[in-house]
């Protein structure tokens, strides 16, 4: 006779709490490997191929094509053409007159105010657009237009405005990034899943404590998408600026060294304004912007630290 072997209703519940605790165990060790984050500092042999040589290795390739464009009769006019050495020597001599640091300085001192003060008015504006339904059909088609609206177009009516001085070069980067950064903020806030903002307001968080605890930062990647956005223009704005209404009382910026190297035909001081101007705008990205964007990034788990 086949014999059979019954369990108790006590063993079953041991087994059925001995399943669903090991169930429970599995998946708080899952949830553990998903929160931990890698320790240690980036080797330097990986930050140096991944980050470094990329980027000169493309500058080196520049420079070789200038050289074999100039060394191969292939742009056979200096006036059109200088070699990168002949540039170098514009850059050599400025820096050992004094003078290079006194251009740079000259236009990053207006462009980071300029774009500080679009900060302060371009942040409210943007909550005010994003969270008041009658002021964003009233101005949010009219912040996109200015945001499409070329910055040169605001030279000349500014000058006729407020005249040749350090007022128009700031009036004319504000009309440049408000728009950008109030754009940019609208595009976060419109991003907030609804569920946040109705837990905030369950949490008491209304108003102005709502507005800071709960918008701004989940507003954050959109927002310093725009600020980004924001800092291009009011370069940008301020270059344009500089090389239309030039003036001796105004300070010599790089878009004016540009201006003078084309009204004295020298296209090595015109190369010389280029890349200046070149390097200062990625230099003020790669220590502000892009440090910001990543911690925004990975403070919200969309950046894993390699």
């Amino acid at each position: 006779m086949a014999s059979t072997e019954t369990t108790t209703p006590a063993e079953d519940a041991g087994g059925r709490a001995g399943g669903d605790a090991g169930d429970l165990a599995g998946l708080e060790a899952g949830l553990d490997a998903l929160e931990t984050r890698q320790s240690g500092r980036t080797p330097f042999r990986q930050t140096f191929t991944q980050k470094i040589l990329p980027p000169a290795v493309a500058v080196l390739l520049v420079l070789a094509v200038w050289q074999a464009l100039v060394s191969f009769k292939i742009v056979d006019d200096p006036s059109k053409l200088p070699a990168p050495s002949d540039v170098w020597s514009v850059v050599q001599d400025a820096w050992l007159q004094g003078e290079l640091l006194g251009y740079i300085w000259t236009s990053v001192s207006r462009g980071l105010l300029g774009f500080c003060l679009a900060l302060v008015i371009g942040t409210p504006l943007g909550l005010l657009v994003a969270r008041v339904k009658v002021v964003r059909a009233a101005i949010g088609p009219i912040l996109s237009g200015l945001q499409s609206l070329p910055s040169v177009a605001w030279v000349p009516p500014a000058v006729i405005w407020l005249g040749l001085n350090n007022s128009m070069m700031y009036a004319v980067i504000l009309l440049g990034a408000v728009p950008s950064i109030a754009n940019g903020l609208v595009s976060g806030v419109d991003q907030i899943s609804p569920l946040f903002l109705r837990a905030g307001r369950t949490l008491g968080a209304t108003g102005l404590k709502g507005t800071w605890h709960i918008v701004l930062p989940a507003a954050l990647p959109g927002y310093v998408a725009g600020l980004k956005q924001g800092w291009a223009f009011s370069w940008r704005s301020l270059m344009a600026a500089e090389i239309i209404a030039s003036f001796p009382d105004l300070g010599v910026g790089l878009g004016q060294l540009l201006e003078n190297g084309r009204n004295a035909s020298d296209m090595a001081m015109v190369f010389e304004a280029i890349l200046l101007i070149l390097v200062v705008g990625i230099a003020i990205d790669l220590i502000i912007f892009s440090p910001l964007e990543r911690w925004v990034l990975r403070s919200r788990g969309l950046l894993v630290k390699s």
